[in-house]
C-alpha cells in the first residue's frame, strides 16, 4: 500500500515540520516543505542538513545518503506546489483556527484522491476533519518531538475516516520506521494525555513552593529515572504548547485536575516560552541553562 504514497507534502517548517521532513526524506519520499515564510524555509533546509551531517558523523548514515535525503526535500513559499502530493501533513502551531486557515487554502487545490493529515497533539481530530473537503481522508498522524529520534507516530481516525485510509498511513508510518499507536479521538490522545498533566503538576510544585526548578527536576531524573526533568522537557516542548494541550483537555473533558498551572499562564503571557525564546523555566543566554526560580 505504501506505493500509493510517493509525494509527501509538510505544512509548516517549525520544529515539528522539519523533523517530519527530514524522517520522510530519509525514508525515500520525496518532500515538497511549505512555510509562509522564506527565512523559515531556509532555515529549516539548513537544519535538515545539519541534522544528517550529525548522523554521518556517527556512522549512522552515509555521505551519499545523506546527499540523497537532501536531494528529496524541496522548499516553497507556494502552497499551490502540493497540488500533485499523495499526502500533506499539516503541521502548524497548535491553534485551530490556524489550522482551519490552511485548510481552506489548501484543500481547493488538492487532488480528490489526496490523503489530508495533522500533527496536532491534542485537538479533535473529528472536529479538524470537518473543516475540510474530504473527511473521510483527513486523519491525525501525531509525530512525537524530535520526530528523526522518537519511535512512535500516534494514529487518530475522526468519525467519518476511511479504514483504507488508516491502513495506507499505517503503512506508511512503518515504512518510516516507526511504530504506530491507534489511539481514540480524545483531548491530547495517548501520549499527553498522560505527560502534560505530569509536567503541569510539576509546575504546580514549582508554584506552591515545594520545591525549586532545580530540586523538581534533579528528583524525576534521579528518583524516577526520567532522562529529562519535567521543567527542562516543558521548556523544550514550547510552554505555550504545554498550556494549549492543558487548555485542550480542561475544555474537552471538563475537569479540574487539568485546569492550567496559573504559573505556567504567566510564563507563557511573559513570552517565556523555553528553549525556543531563550527563556523558560531556565534562561538559556549561557552554555549552562540556569533556572529563574
Amino acid at each position: 500500500m505504501t506505493n500509493i504514497i510517493k509525494n509527501v507534502g509538510v505544512i509548516g517548517a517549525g520544529k515539528m515540520g522539519v523533523g517530519i521532513a527530514h524522517v520522510c526524506a530519509a525514508s525515500g519520499f520525496n518532500i515538497k516543505l511549505v512555510d509562509i515564510s522564506d527565512e523559515i524555509l531556509s532555515e529549516a533546509k539548513n537544519t535538515i542538513e545539519q541534522n544528517l551531517s550529525k548522523l554521518v558523523k556517527r556512522g549512522r548514515m552515509s555521505e551519499d545518503q545523506k546527499q540523497i535525503t537532501l536531494q528529496n526535500v524541496s522548499i516553497s513559499s507556494e502552497i499551490k506546489t502540493l497540488a500533485d502530493c499523495d499526502l500533506v501533513i499539516e503541521a502548524a502551531t497548535e491553534d485551530e483556527n490556524v489550522k482551519k486557515l490552511i485548510y481552506d487554502k489548501i484543500c481547493p487545490i488538492l487532488r480528490d484522491d489526496t490523503i489530508l493529515a495533522t500533527n496536532s497533539s491534542s485537538i479533535s481530530i473529528t472536529r479538524l476533519a470537518a473543516q475540510t473537503d474530504r473527511p473521510e481522508k483527513f486523519m491525525g498522524v501525531h509525530f512525537m518531538n524530535p520526530a528523526p529520534l522518537m519511535e512512535l507516530i500516534e494514529l487518530i481516525n475522526g468519525i467519518a475516516t476511511e479504514q483504507t485510509i488508516f491502513d495506507i498511513i499505517h503503512q506508511f508510518a512503518l515504512k518510516l520506521g516507526k511504530t504506530p499507536v491507534c489511539s481514540e479521538d480524545f483531548p491530547a490522545f495517548i501520549v499527553n494525555r498522560i505527560l502534560l498533566p505530569m509536567v503541569n503538576e510539576a509546575v504546580y510544585t514549582l508554584y506552591e513552593g515545594v520545591g525549586s526548578v532545580e530540586a523538581i527536576d534533579t528528583s524525576m531524573k534521579l528518583g524516577a529515572h526520567h532522562p529529562m526533568g519535567p521543567l527542562e522537557l516543558a521548556d523544550f516542548i514550547g510552554l505555550d504548547t504545554c498550556l494549549s494541550v492543558m487548555q485542550v483537555l480542561h475544555d474537552g473533558l471538563a475537569d479540574t485536575k487539568y485546569r492550567p498551572c496559573p504559573l505556567l499562564v504567566k510564563y507563557v503571557e511573559a513570552g517565556w516560552l523555553g528553549r525556543k525564546t531563550g527563556r523558560g523555566f531556565y534562561d538559556y543566554s549561557e552554555d549552562k541553562p540556569r533556572p529563574t526560580r
